[in-house]
């Protein structure tokens, strides 16, 4: 192992430290946890401060205007007039873009939806009940998939439809086996969830393991 600079050394520190912070939360709210808390909302801010004004605001007003290209005063004017929404008595100004950029918003969001939840998902679920492979022949195994899919889509929207009692062979038994459908998805998606977070675990303890300790050990052996 090549022999850690300082500031690699004193950023493992205070990595490590931040980490154990975050886990004291275990056992119980206490003012380690809330420093690493108030470090961690201050960083962020201010990480993406910098990422908007090096990403939007220089290259879109600043080099513009440089430019001139005089268009980008329409921006500049909509920014400044935001923070009129710091005084109490010309927080009426800010509403004028704030207006402007909700309209603009959900306007962008509406077809940006439409195509990903609705167009997307519909092309998605339009799957042929008999699947072949790219030689012809039969494929048993999608052809499964393709019909799990339907058959759980069916009873899904089955479910939701209560302009009709849930009772009977098809709503009533649908709507049932839909319940069963809907619980399978929310566990699946609450599975991932809990993968998700312990993978963010598993990737703080190979820290400690490969970088952390390491460290420590070098520091011994330099001692």
């Amino acid at each position: 192992m090549e022999p850690l600079l300082t500031n690699e050394i004193v950023g493992l520190w205070i990595a490590s430290f931040l980490t154990v912070c975050v886990f004291s939360f275990l056992l119980g709210d206490n003012p380690f946890y809330k420093f690493a808390e108030h470090v961690y909302v201050g960083v962020s801010a201010g990480y993406w401060m910098c990422v908007g004004y090096w990403g939007t605001i220089k290259p879109e007003i600043v080099d513009k205007l440089y430019a001139r290209d005089w268009i980008a005063l329409i921006p500049l004017a909509l920014g400044v007039m935001l923070l009129f929404q710091l005084s109490s008595k010309t927080s009426w100004v800010s509403r004028w873009p704030l207006c402007f950029l909700v309209g603009m918003y959900a306007g962008l969001q509406i077809v940006y939806t439409m195509d990903a939840m609705i167009i997307e998902q519909v092309q998605a679920s339009i799957k042929p009940l008999i699947a072949y492979n790219t030689t012809g022949g039969f494929d048993l195994w999608n052809t499964v998939i393709n019909w799990i899919l339907v058959f759980g889509l069916l009873t899904g929207m089955i479910y939701f439809y209560f302009s009709v009692p849930h009772k009977g062979l098809v709503f009533g038994t649908g709507a049932r086996v839909g319940i069963w459908v809907l619980m399978i998805a929310l566990g699946a998606s609450f599975g991932y969830t809990v993968m998700a977070r312990i993978s963010l675990l598993i990737g703080r303890m190979l820290f400690f393991r490969d970088d952390f300790w390491p460290m420590i050990q070098q520091l011994w052996g330099g001692a």
